[in-house]
């Protein structure tokens, strides 16, 4: 053990607040996002933006119960670390695996399926190998070092940001608009019922992941305050910046076009800018893929880093490159995982909805084990130190619960879609779970609900 961590060594503080800031969104402005907003507006008009609403209290509970459990136990485990202490092993394991390395297959393998569809209906058959390029280039970029990964992750994300509210204010400005108004917003919202649940997990696709910072806390510079403060202010701004592109949609484009399209970002983006539509669609799909393939190909090998630390993976994923303290050995495992389905499934655009509402489906899972997770380490450890705590607890906790099982089983738009979604998250669930069972029963000799006394887990 002494060898391994002489070899390895420790990651290095430097990412700021505006760094961490970039993380948080980073996952978040993707393609399937652009999708999820624009196909919201079509299917319930009005009442998307009451849905959006919705899925930002949702996403403050899990930034408040994240942002505690963060500071609580400091680990680039993230998830699986504040699991381990509160439920065990087993399920700190299934959390991570499941949760977090299994959805991000899943979604990314999506986001480069819609990133070719994008790309051919612009310009035929001139980005074939595009997807697997960005992996490879990505991929180095990040062993090269946290701070080279920071350096483009801000460039993507500011980027990205800076051309949602562009398109945003161009659909304002519309001097004839073909969608709605904001007089028949307003009218719309006079009907409100409760079938606006049934559009707030297309509109909870703008908030996931901004967790995603947590694993990057052994590298960052005053985490106390910059952990809880960069997720508050990415929620914040990506509210009123996808708010602006779905107002952009709604007032530009009718309902019709947008619900009826696969790729509705490029109607809008059409017809707000015509002809010159086509290479602004193109630098958005190709900014947005790559950021959100940066942020993952940062942030899970970190979780990986600090499960093999925990014990809970192999050592070698606990391997540091010698100079830039990067896990390489995870980079190029997530990166390699990445592209099989990308292989297996090419050609295959049809399945990107499904792949899609998959990854969601098992990534509100480990929102709800978080959210146990605090409520579990709260009754434990009453007294014990806390940096963050969450605000209003524990209704911000239960009211996460029971929003997340809610878009849990009520996920996809038909019953056969339903089925495949189960099928695809409940094969990743098994085998992460045989998996864990496996290995905490005979590799660690530890019971499977056995929790880790929270010293001893912050020593490891």
């Amino acid at each position: 053990m002494k060898a391994d961590q002489s070899e390895s060594g420790a990651l290095k503080r430097i990412l700021g607040l505006r760094s961490l800031f970039a993380i948080a969104v980073g996952v978040v402005v993707a393609q399937v996002v652009f999708i999820s907003i624009l196909q919201g507006v079509g299917l319930g008009g009005s009442h998307f933006f009451v849905a959006l609403l919705i899925a930002f209290i949702l996403t403050l509970c899990y930034v408040f119960t994240f942002s505690e459990l963060a500071l609580m136990l400091p680990r680039a485990g993230s998830i699986s670390a504040y699991t381990e202490v509160a439920i065990g092993h087993m399920p700190a394991i299934v959390a991570t695996i499941a949760g977090y390395l299994a959805p991000a297959i899943f979604a990314l393998s999506a986001e480069l399926f819609l990133l070719e569809a994008v790309l051919n209906s612009l310009f035929p058959e001139s980005f074939t190998q595009l997807g697997w390029l960005i992996i490879i280039v990505l991929m180095l970029l990040n062993i090269l070092g946290v701070d080279f990964f920071a350096k483009v992750q801000n460039l993507l994300a500011y980027l990205m940001i800076v051309s949602l509210l562009v398109i945003g204010i161009a659909g304002l400005s519309q001097s004839e608009p073909q969608g709605g108004s904001i007089i028949s917003i307003l009218e719309g919202l006079k009907d409100l019922d409760f079938d606006v649940l049934s559009l707030t997990m297309l509109a909870l696709w703008s908030f996931f992941g901004l967790e995603f910072v947590c694993p990057m806390i052994e590298e960052t510079k005053n985490p106390s305050k910059n952990i809880p403060r960069s997720m508050l202010l990415a929620a914040v701004v990506l509210l009123i910046v996808y708010a602006l592109v779905a107002l952009a949609g709604y007032l530009t484009v009718s309902q019709a076009a947008l619900s009826e399209s696969e790729i509705p970002h490029t109607v809008l983006v059409a017809a707000l800018f015509g002809k010159s539509g086509k290479i602004v669609l193109a630098i958005l799909a190709i900014t947005a893929t790559c950021s959100t393939i940066n942020t993952v190909l940062a942030t899970i090998p970190r979780m990986l880093y600090g499960m093999a630390h925990n014990g809970q993976l192999p050592a070698v994923f606990t391997k540091l490159h010698l100079k830039t303290k990067t896990p390489w050995v995870a980079i190029v495992f997530v990166a390699s995982l990445i592209m099989i389905p990308t292989i297996l499934l090419s050609g295959q655009d049809d399945i990107i909805l499904t792949l899609v509402i998959s990854a969601a489906t098992i990534w509100l899972v480990a929102y709800v084990i978080s959210h146990i997770n605090l409520i579990v380490l709260r009754k434990r450890y009453p007294n014990y130190q806390r940096p963050f705590k969450s605000p209003w607890y524990p209704f911000p906790q239960i009211l996460g619960i029971i929003g997340m099982v809610y878009m849990i089983l009520n996920n996809s738009p038909s019953p056969e879609m339903t089925l495949q979604v189960y099928m695809n998250a409940g094969l990743m669930t098994l085998v992460a779970t045989i998996y864990a069972a496996i290995w905490v029963k005979f590799k660690m000799k530890k019971g499977w609900f056995e929790p880790e006394p929270i010293e001893k887990a912050l020593k490891n």
